[in-house]
C-alpha cells in the first residue's frame, strides 16, 4: 500500500475515532446535567447522540479508511488477512490516540479539567459478559451485512440497541474504553477495570468471526475490511461503490 494512501486512511481512524470519543463523552456531559438526576433519559441522550454520529462518521469516512474506529475490528480484519498486522498496528494506534483526543476535546468543550481519571465503577462477571455479547454482536453486524450502504445504520442500531440490554452500556470497543478511563464523567470507568474490559471484547470478537464464518457466505466474508464500506482505491483509479 502506497504511504500516501495508508496516512490518508490513518488519518480517517484518527479523526472518526476522535468525534467519536467526543460524542459519548460530551453527550454523557451534556445529559447528566440537564436531566436533573433521571439515569434514564441521561442515557436515552447519550445512546441517542452515539447513534447519530456513529452513522454518519461511517457514511462520511467508511470509504476511505473502511471505518473501523476500534481495535476489536481491525484485529480481526487483520486475522481475515484483509489487513496486514502492520496495517493493524497503525489502526489501532490511530484509533487509541484519536479517542484520547476525543476524551480531552469533551472536557474542554464542557469547561472541565482536561486530565482526568473515572471512579465508576465497572467490574464483575455480568459486565464482562455484556462486553462480549456487545463485541459479539458488533462483528456480526460488520461480517454479515449485504450491502454496504447498510453497514451505517446496522452498526448503529446495534450499537444503540446494546447500550440499553447490556449490563456495561455496550462498550464494544477497547478505544473507546481506555478514553472513558480519563474521563470523570457519567460515560467513565476506572482505568482498573479496563483490562477486564478489553479481554471481554477481543473474546466477543473472535467469537463472532467464529459464528460468521458458520453463518455467513465465503462471498459476504470477503466483502471489504472494516464496517463493510468500500474503501477508496487511488491507486488504481477506482471510486468508491
Amino acid at each position: 500500500m502506497r504511504a500516501e494512501i495508508l496516512s490518508r486512511r490513518l488519518a480517517s481512524e484518527l479523526i472518526g475515532s476522535l468525534l467519536l470519543a467526543a460524542t459519548v463523552i460530551g453527550s454523557g456531559i451534556m445529559a447528566e446535567r440537564l436531566a436533573d438526576g433521571n439515569l434514564a433519559l441521561t442515557l436515552l441522550a447519550n445512546t441517542a447522540a452515539t447513534v447519530a454520529v456513529l452513522a454518519a462518521l461511517i457514511a462520511l469516512l467508511g470509504p476511505v479508511s473502511g471505518a473501523h474506529f476500534n481495535p476489536a475490528v481491525s484485529f480481526i480484519e487483520a486475522l481475515r488477512g484483509k489487513l496486514s498486522w502492520s496495517q493493524m498496528l497503525g489502526y489501532t494506534l490511530a484509533q487509541v490516540a484519536g479517542c484520547f483526543a476525543g476524551a480531552l476535546l469533551a472536557h474542554a468543550m464542557f469547561e472541565l479539567p482536561l486530565w482526568q481519571q473515572s471512579v465508576h465503577i465497572r467490574t464483575g462477571p455480568a459486565q464482562w459478559l455484556a462486553e462480549g455479547v456487545a463485541t459479539f454482536g458488533l462483528l456480526l453486524v460488520v461480517l454479515g451485512h449485504r450491502r454496504s450502504e447498510d453497514a451505517p445504520w446496522m452498526v448503529a442500531a446495534w450499537i444503540g440497541a446494546a447500550y440499553w440490554f447490556t449490563a456495561s452500556t455496550s462498550f464494544a470497543n477497547p478505544a473507546i474504553t481506555i478514553a472513558r478511563s480519563l474521563s470523570d464523567t457519567f460515560s467513565g470507568i476506572r482505568p482498573v477495570d479496563v483490562p477486564q474490559f478489553i479481554v471481554a471484547q477481543l473474546v466477543g470478537a473472535l467469537m463472532g468471526l467464529g459464528v460468521a464464518r458458520v453463518l455467513f457466505s465465503t462471498h459476504a466474508l470477503d466483502a471489504p475490511s472494516g464496517a463493510g464500506m468500500h474503501v477508496v482505491q487511488i491507486d488504481k483509479g477506482t471510486t468508491p461503490s
